[in-house]
């Protein structure tokens, strides 16, 4: 598949997908406290990204069964809402997408539940870091390989393992479209970056081995050694200028 390059239309659908997935997870983000159980979030989920016109991504997409992940402590990523009741002191991943009038918007937060262990702090911090880094390299006349290299520079200089089996991706009329962005990899590989470009930036960070397992249900992601994982993700457009963040309000 080639990476599509995005007309103004497209670009306007675009960032009113991405303000939908914004607006939704700041009030997913406010919602999550002790005693709420994972299912209540993606009912929240569901009802307001329809009552701000767009439809789920993620429900039903190669059969995933809800609107959002919720992916708590040592789970990384695909985490399936249901009966789990999140306690004080769990660092909770929220990843979420909107689709509006045809288009996608695709963004995700990690937020702790209370007081967290100083090492899921800077865990958090470390992630959306590496998320700030890989965003300010997108930007027209660089390669991906300079996003992938900023993410993992930043994230390991903190103490962190990226993820590797699981990556961001070009986005647009598809979920997951070309390129695949890996979190990892060196300055000046891959192809270079044009404006109309949109790209799902999405470092997953580990605080122990970068290894990750399946659970059970087919979907989970863990890490293998039980340590925790943080997860920030935004939906990006490369301009001739500073790169545009279409997943905020």
């Amino acid at each position: 598949m080639a990476i599509t390059i995005k007309t103004e239309r497209e670009i306007a659908l675009m960032r009113q997908a991405g303000k939908i997935v914004a607006r939704v997870l700041g009030q997913l983000v406010e919602a999550v406290r002790p005693g709420l159980k994972t299912e209540e979030l993606d009912l929240i989920a569901e009802r307001e990204i329809r009552l701000l016109g767009g439809t789920p991504s993620f429900k039903g997409y190669h059969g995933y069964p809800s609107s959002l992940c919720v992916s708590i402590n040592d789970e990384i990523v695909h985490g399936i809402p249901g009966e789990r009741v999140i306690q004080a002191g769990d660092i909770v991943s929220l990843d979420l997408g909107a689709i509006y009038q045809g288009y996608q918007g695709d963004a995700a937060r990690t937020v702790g539940v209370g007081s967290v262990s100083l090492k899921a702090e800077a865990l958090m911090q470390a992630a959306q870091g590496a998320l700030k880094a890989g965003i300010l390299l997108g930007r027209q006349g660089n390669r991906l390989g300079d996003i992938s290299a900023a993410v993992q520079q930043y994230a390991e200089s903190k103490g962190f393992a990226v993820v590797r089996e699981y990556t961001g991706h070009g986005i647009g009329r598809e979920m997951h479209e070309e390129p695949l962005i890996p979190n990892f990899g060196s300055p000046g590989a891959g192809p270079i970056l044009k404006k109309g470009m949109t790209l799902a930036i999405e470092p997953m960070l580990n605080a122990g081995d970068w290894r990750t397992r399946v659970g059970s249900n087919k979907w989970t992601v863990s890490t293998v050694d039980g340590s925790l994982s943080a997860h920030f993700e935004d939906t990006v457009l490369i301009t001739d200028g500073d790169p545009e963040v279409l997943t905020v309000v």
